[in-house]
């Protein structure tokens, strides 16, 4: 296994890392809306709170030489699920060509009382 890591996305809050690989996998941690500079919860509502993770998303992805094309498998988790409309739409914009398998669940609580969380895996 191999821990994958860039300045680029938000620091891990606890003993995990960002993503790691293991053989032509990768499990991506779930992400909520954290600015990687500031290190704090960002977005008033649950689509800014999206575009923040994706691009957080992104970022990861690309420091393993990935895109949203490798992605097999996402679960958004969503304090609300009234807000699913406003995520489905910003999601939708990284995944304008290949769509992958999804999960999307509502949740009690999310870390830093987050609306969205994020986790994908991903395949080389």
């Amino acid at each position: 296994m191999q821990a994958i890591y860039t300045e680029n996305a938000p620091k891990p809050i606890g003993p995990y890392s960002q993503a790691v690989k293991y053989e032509n996998l990768i499990f991506l941690s779930g992400q909520i809306a954290i600015d990687p500079k500031t290190n704090e919860l960002v977005g008033k509502d649950a689509a800014e709170q999206t575009k923040v993770i994706m691009e957080n998303i992104k970022a990861i992805l690309e420091e393993a030489g990935l895109n949203f094309n490798h992605v097999i498998k996402t679960t958004i988790y969503l304090k609300d699920l009234n807000d699913f409309a406003k995520v489905n739409e910003v999601y939708g914009q990284y995944f304008t060509e290949h769509k992958p398998v999804r999960s999307t669940v509502e949740v009690s609580r999310l870390p830093k009382d987050a609306l969205v969380e994020i986790e994908m895996i991903v395949g080389l």
